[in-house]
């Protein structure tokens, strides 16, 4: 098996399970800030992290056009590799923006559980992201290029 036919298989091995662990790890975030809000005070420094998350995402979604990605860690046929919007700046901002909105969620409701879940979404993503980036090299022969400083999750020095 030659290298290129390894990363194919990690990612059609564990890209479903870490898809799988992604949503319901976003769903245990959104069901402890739902269910549990804070204190008031912490409401108010919730809106931060979550608007800046919902401003990254809407924006890697324009530049990303619908249809050019998918939740797997693997590009689709005949993607584009995107070199403009937040990708100038951040290899995976709709991750980033996952992270901002987690961190969010951690601000408003700062017990174990939530900085638990928020630390294992942020580790699903850093596999994922590491398979995506892998297929990415194969598939974008400049993605290599591309990513020298730029920061995974968010601008770099993060």
């Amino acid at each position: 098996m030659n290298a290129r036919e390894s990363g194919l298989t990690t990612a059609r091995r564990w890209g479903p399970w870490l898809v799988l662990l992604q949503f319901g790890l976003l769903g245990l975030l959104a069901w402890r800030a739902a269910s549990n809000p804070g204190p008031a005070f912490w409401r108010a420094a919730v809106l931060l992290p979550l608007a800046a998350g919902c401003a990254l995402g809407l924006w890697a979604l324009w530049a990303n056009r619908p249809g050019n990605f998918h939740v797997r860690p693997l590009p689709k046929d005949g993607a584009e590799l995107v070199l403009h919007g937040p990708y100038r700046w951040i290899r995976h901002p709709m991750y980033g923006a996952l992270l901002l909105a987690a961190a969010a969620v951690v601000v408003a409701t700062p017990d174990a559980v939530s900085v638990a879940a928020a630390l294992a979404l942020w580790a699903v993503l850093w596999l994922k992201s590491g398979i995506e980036e892998h297929a990415m090299r194969e598939r974008h022969p400049t993605y290599a290029d591309y990513c020298r400083g730029k920061g995974r999750f968010l601008p770099r020095p993060f």
